[in-house]
Formats: structure tokens, sequence, C-alpha cells
């Protein structure tokens, strides 16, 4: 079974933009196509929430803490999280997820910090 890895996360500026990706390691994404993605985010101190989601079907849906900034998109090769007017608020280990049935996998998560 396909893991997942996730990159892109870096130190920038408030009102910066990032984009996170989401790929499969020791295999392909491939394995993935079925199961409903989600992005999490855990800050220091913070429970782990979720913050974007997009089923297999392209259901999408946003916390509300993020909807109008942040926009989920999947293809064969991965989920990819576009994170535009970030907040310092923003700032947290940002998690790929996939789940389908009793499937659950995790990344090891990307940092993205966002300075004042």
């Amino acid at each position: 079974q396909a893991q997942l890895g996730e990159s892109g996360g870096r130190l920038v500026q408030a009102g910066g933009s990032l984009r996170l990706s989401c790929a499969a390691s020791g295999g392909t994404f491939a394995s993935f196509a079925f199961h409903d993605m989600r992005w999490f985010r855990q800050a220091p101190g913070k429970e782990r929430e979720s913050v974007a989601e997009i089923s297999w079907s392209g259901y999408i849906s946003y916390a509300d803490s993020v909807k109008g900034r942040f926009t989920i998109s999947r293809d064969r090769n991965g989920v990819y999280l576009q994170m535009n007017r970030l907040k310092p608020e923003d700032t947290a280990v940002y998690y790929c997820n996939a789940k389908r049935n009793s499937e659950n996998y995790w990344g090891q998560g990307t940092q993205v910090t966002v300075s004042s």
C-alpha cells in the first residue's frame, strides 16, 4: 500500500500564498483514487482540525476559517491545497489524510509558518 507524503510548507509573510502537495510514496496515487482526501492542521497546543475535504467523487468542503482563501484540488498524481491571503493563525503542521471505509492514512506533515 502506498503511503502519503506532504510538501510545500515553509515560512511566509502574512498575506502571502503557499501551495501544499500530497503525493504517494512507495506506490502510486492511483491507490487513493476512491479515497476521500482531507487536509488537516495542528497548531501548537491545539487539537488537529480539518480544513478542507475533497471526496473521491469531487465533493468539496472547507472549514469556515479558511473558506474563500484556501482551495483544495486533486488529480491522478496527488491532492493539493492552495492557500492565499495567509494569516498568522494559519501557522500549523498540515497533514494529508486519505480515508475510505476502515482505511485511514496519514502523511508525516509539513510545517507552515506565517509571520506577521
